[in-house]
């Protein structure tokens, strides 16, 4: 499910991200009822979202964790879609805005750094991965991240018409990255199999109904025999949380794919000079 961001009133929705209007005071009163803001209802969306998933996000939800109903929000949030606004631009907020990498001008280690830090970030609130990229929500926080990633890249010494290129490369391979491990993790509790009994099932029939695999496609077959897969990093640590396979597989694809673009960052420099 792909959710468009930006959709409610836009001079409300940007007063609220920017907090540029006076909130509604907070109202108290008799018995164990939480006093409403706009700070609670957002942290009560993030932590719905963040435990069922955007499907369960709906106003009544929200107001049913701070026991309220769904109208009692509405004075603070106008609906449902500028508090989606609210709640990516608020967990955003979690990501460093500065790397002591960059300050020293190692611009690959920082955005090394920057990339992991990014990619848990995505694994920590995989429903963010369900907002599109293609309209920005234009909140505080957003932007924090954006100048950030853009600081770093400075330092490369390339000109700004490849850095803004370079971050329309960076962020969308970071998200690709995260949704591969959040996609790992959700398929066995999805489709109550685990994958090794996935895996199990369809390779024993696909060798069956396809005995001529590896004469049709060669250049995949032979990703299997040309040299030893490195192991992932910690693996084998005595007391380390087996990671599955398929996670594994994608975080290792992501560290060989970040390498391969900062080599690449680095060619760049290297052939402007």
């Amino acid at each position: 499910m792909v959710v468009f961001a930006g959709q409610g009133d836009p001079r409300r929705s940007l007063s609220l991200l920017w907090r540029a209007d006076a909130p509604p005071p907070t109202r108290g009163g008799p018995g164990p009822k939480p006093r409403l803001s706009v700070d609670a209802i957002v942290a009560a969306a993030v932590a719905l979202a963040d435990e069922e998933g955007m499907g369960a996000l709906s106003m009544r939800a929200v107001g049913d964790r701070l026991g309220r109903t769904a109208m009692a929000l509405y004075t603070y949030v106008p609906g449902k879609s500028e508090l989606l606004d609210l709640m990516y631009d608020a967990v955003h907020a979690e990501l460093p805005t500065a790397y002591p990498e960059s300050d020293s001008g190692e611009w690959r280690a920082a955005l090394t750094a920057w990339a992991g830090e990014v990619l848990e970030f995505y694994v920590r609130h995989p429903w963010v991965l369900q907002v599109s990229q293609a309209r920005p929500v234009l909140g505080p926080h957003e932007y924090a991240g954006l100048d950030t990633l853009v600081t770093l890249l400075r330092a490369t010494g390339l000109e700004a018409g490849t850095l803004r290129r370079l971050v329309g490369t960076l962020f969308p391979f970071v998200r690709g990255s995260a949704q591969a491990v959040a996609d790992a993790r959700l398929a066995a509790a999805a489709t109550g199999s685990s994958d090794e009994e996935w895996w199990a099932a369809r390779s024993a029939a696909l060798l069956e109904l396809v005995p001529d695999f590896a004469e049709r496609f060669p250049a995949v077959s032979g990703l299997e025999s040309e040299g030893p897969v490195e192991p992932y990093p910690g693996e084998g640590n005595e007391g380390a949380e087996p990671v599955p396979y398929p996670e594994r597989e994608a975080r290792e694809t992501f560290r060989v794919g970040l390498g391969v673009l900062l080599d690449g960052i680095e060619a760049a420099r290297v052939g402007r000079t």
